[in-house]
């Protein structure tokens, strides 16, 4: 590639990401941003085994090159790598994987069961949260999978890289989940939330030892590959989860300090809030003003969402599932205008409810980047 190519190149990625920088600043632009996230779609879509897909994380990514061609366009993929293993750190849990515990087109699937004991948690403000599970990882999640699969991991490369090949930038460079998702996934909903209730002090202790270990490496690692943003976990955090007295005690104070640290590096934080968090839409107004998204799934209101927090920060989504999966191209359309036309041009990205959906249609894709594409403002 030749000196004036690289040029080009890297002006249509800088181009692309001062769209979706614009959106997180709140500023009138002509055109909303699109951005796309999957991992299974890719798969569905190329026609290639899930089991092939989820082989290593620079296998995933050359798949998921692939499905973007067929896309077509987009100004930025969320996330430029998977992992299904990488999961078990996101979730504290164990992994069933397609073509080994799995049939070979089948989706993985994180297992619900408790992993974690009681007394674990006393390991933990022993020894401490790095330490605590490593072991626990290496232990009671991750063995036999290096024998299973031949390794555990890839060699390391940054996916970054290579979707500049096709002059698109990856936003997010790793995920950081709320120590409250983390002891759910390791204990089980059932259990977790009998021992909120039983020993709730322990608990808050237990949280208390963990927040401070789990941004900075995530952080310094995003940054020192080039990302601009790293993602910040809601999942069984969702207000709708749980009372407002247990979400103001074990949820809202640890999500606020990670992200107030993620921002503090530099990077702008992803909030993925999968589930409904619209009871707690008001709260974001307390988080760094232009620093954040917030990445909606279709269970919050989004358009109420708008109302409360759009002056503040930044709103993406929510394009569901179920319509990409099923509807038609038309209807696609119509809900994504109806977002454009209620929500942008000031502090909005049109994106899929969470993830693209493993049986999404190609054309409804492409529908939904059409939308974003043909309305100007």
């Amino acid at each position: 590639m030749g000196a004036r190519q690289k040029m080009n190149n890297s002006r249509t990625i800088a181009e692309r990401m001062n769209r979706i920088q614009r959106s997180v600043n709140l500023e009138k632009q002509d055109r909303v941003p699109v951005v796309l996230e999957y991992a299974g779609f890719a798969a569905h879509v190329t026609r290639i085994p899930m089991c092939e897909f989820v082989r290593s994380p620079r296998h995933a990514t050359k798949i998921m090159i692939q499905a973007y061609e067929m896309i077509g366009e987009a100004d930025a993929i969320n996330y430029g790598s998977f992992y299904p293993y990488g999961l078990c750190e996101l979730f504290g849990a164990k992994v069933k994987v397609p073509g080994v515990d799995l049939p070979d087109n089948e989706m993985w699937q994180v297992v619900e069961t408790p992993v974690m004991t009681k007394q674990d948690y006393d390991a933990i403000l022993d020894m401490g949260w790095e330490v605590f599970f490593k072991g626990f990882l290496a232990e009671k999640i991750m063995g036999g999978v290096a024998a299973a699969t031949g390794s555990v991991t890839d060699k390391p490369f940054n996916a970054r890289k290579e979707w500049e090949k096709m002059h698109l930038p990856v936003l997010s460079g790793g995920d950081i989940p709320m120590p409250f998702d983390l002891l759910c996934g390791a204990r089980s909903l059932e259990k977790f939330f009998m021992d909120l209730v039983r020993i709730p002090d322990k608990i808050a202790s237990v949280m208390d030892a963990m927040v401070p270990t789990l941004a900075p490496s995530r952080c310094r690692q995003a940054k020192a590959n080039g990302y601009p943003m790293i993602w910040v976990g809601g999942w069984r955090t969702a207000p709708c989860m749980i009372s407002p007295q247990m979400w103001d005690r074990f949820v809202w104070p640890y999500f606020t300090r990670i992200v107030n640290e993620v921002v503090d590096t530099g990077l702008v934080a992803l909030l993925h809030l999968d589930g409904d968090w619209t009871r707690e839409l008001h709260r974001f107004r307390q988080l760094p003003e232009r620093k954040i998204i917030l990445a909606l799934d279709g269970d919050t209101d989004i358009f109420k969402a708008k109302k409360i927090v759009g002056d503040h920060a930044c709103i993406m989504g929510d394009v569901p599932a179920a319509l990409l999966a099923f509807g038609t191209p038309n209807e696609v359309l119509a809900y994504c205008r109806k977002l454009l036309e209620k929500i942008a041009p000031q502090g909005f990205i049109l994106h899929s409810g969470c993830d693209i959906p493993t049986n999404a249609k190609l054309e409804n894709v492409q529908a939904m980047v059409a939308a974003a594409m043909e309305m100007r403002f």
